[in-house]
């Protein structure tokens, strides 16, 4: 099975895929006329209004935010950067800047889309990839609607985040793992089981307190370490574009397997291409897409772009090039406690288990969703409970390798009907945007 994951992921996450990524990428901000980035300052601005404008949806714009943030800032900005730069050195991470980049204006058309063409019935408000190829594509294109909430309910479960915060908490207590699992089942439970409300509470307190506990930690450590700041800048470029890159070098690591590592960890992180994210700003409370799509383009930004690069900083000013650890929170921590001692090792703690607690939390959010088009909205409840609890210990009980390779490939899968549908109906969104208003 290991064999099966590792070669599943491997194919999946090839040169077509990628390329189709940076086409697609390229297309929409040549179509866009780079609009996104020129009005980024509009973005922050509409996390302070009001949206409600009598549209069906339950959330403001804050709200919806931390929503996806909840589920999008994750374990993958701290184990999955960790992961990058085992698998694909310090050159990886440039990718992953670039994917993130791509990204904001790739999440901002997924989005507006997804609010134009999500579902509304009297059990709520429902939208994603699925609901736009469902209603506004040919018939002949609906078997990518009922594929793409297939691989969701794979790919957006939390194995990565379970599998990581028990390795944590065993490492650091020596408790048994399958202890550990069953806990954090029963955490998750009691959240998941309060429906949107008690996931929107959750996410709202959390993703603002666990943002500013990492970004203020890391940069302390930054600080700390700052003469060693422009070399590791010069390092991450030289081995992403230089002759070690090119031709492999001593680690043997070509050139478009540190591309495929970047961007498959950015794409972990930030969800970029997925079309998880706007499942989550779907529950907004207002009849114009373009806004939320502004408010949604915001997380590649702060997700990979920022987090990700402070991650990127604080492990390669402290690692060990003999390590030999693969386990990303086993990085991280070995890091963390040589250059802070045991505080550090609390505060990463504190980070590691709000980090992983929120993203199970809006992963839970976005597993649901796909359930409901599959099976029928608000159906089966609590089968879908007991599935997802299932799959969190699972997880918590599996290796790193086998679970990181089976995310990877639903990932990777999720991305082909998402990235086709988004090309397919882009003049949509260009023509929402000639028409909104900026005020």
């Amino acid at each position: 099975m290991s064999d099966f994951l590792s070669s599943l992921s491997s194919y999946v996450w090839g040169m077509p895929l990628l390329l189709s990524i940076l086409f697609v990428n390229l297309y929409l901000l040549i179509k866009s006329r780079f609009t996104v980035f020129r009005f980024l300052p509009h973005s922050f601005t509409l996390l302070k209004k009001n949206n409600d404008d009598g549209g069906s949806g339950s959330l403001s714009h804050f709200q919806s935010f931390c929503n996806g943030m909840a589920a999008t800032i994750g374990l993958g900005n701290i184990a999955g950067v960790a992961v990058a730069i085992n698998q694909g050195g310090p050159g990886a991470i440039f990718w992953m800047w670039l994917a993130g980049l791509l990204g904001v204006n790739l999440k901002f058309f997924e989005c507006a889309l997804s609010l134009l063409y999500r579902k509304e019935n009297q059990q709520g408000v429902f939208g994603g990839p699925m609901y736009v190829i469902k209603n506004a594509c040919e018939k002949k294109y609906h078997f990518l609607a009922y594929f793409f909430a297939a691989c969701g309910l794979i790919g957006t479960l939390s194995m990565f985040q379970v599998n990581q915060l028990t390795n944590f908490v065993h490492q650091q207590t020596n408790f048994d793992k399958i202890y550990i699992g069953l806990a954090i089942c029963l955490l998750i439970f009691v959240v998941i089981r309060g429906g949107l409300k008690s996931l929107t509470r959750f996410s709202t307190l959390a993703v603002p307190l666990m943002s500013l506990i990492y970004i203020g930690m890391c940069i302390v450590i930054i600080v700390m370490k700052i003469d060693l700041i422009p070399g590791i800048f010069s390092q991450i470029f030289s081995e992403a574009f230089g002759v070690t890159a090119l031709w492999g070098g001593a680690s043997g690591i070509a050139l478009k397997n540190i591309m495929i590592i970047g961007y498959k960890r950015a794409t972990f992180s930030n969800e970029a291409g997925l079309g998880t994210e706007p499942m989550a700003h779907s529950d907004i409370k207002s009849e114009e897409p373009i806004s939320e799509a502004y408010v949604a383009m915001l997380g590649p930004i702060f997700d990979t772009l920022v987090i990700c690069t402070l991650s990127a900083l604080v492990i390669l000013v402290g690692i060990n090039e003999q390590s030999e650890l693969s386990n990303g929170i086993e990085l991280m921590t070995m890091v963390i406690s040589s250059i802070l001692g045991n505080v550090g090792v609390l505060l990463l703690g504190l980070c590691i288990f709000l980090f992983s607690f929120s993203t199970m939390v809006g992963m839970a959010n976005y597993n649901k969703k796909c359930w409901d088009f599959l099976f029928g909205e608000q159906k089966y409840n609590k089968l879908f409970i007991a599935y997802f609890i299932l799959s969190l210990f699972i997880g918590s009980q599996t290796s790193l390798d086998d679970v990181v390779n089976l995310i990877d490939s639903a990932y990777g899968l999720m991305a082909i009907p998402n990235l086709f549908v988004t090309t397919l109906l882009a003049k949509k969104v260009i023509v929402g945007i000639k028409n909104y208003s900026y005020e």
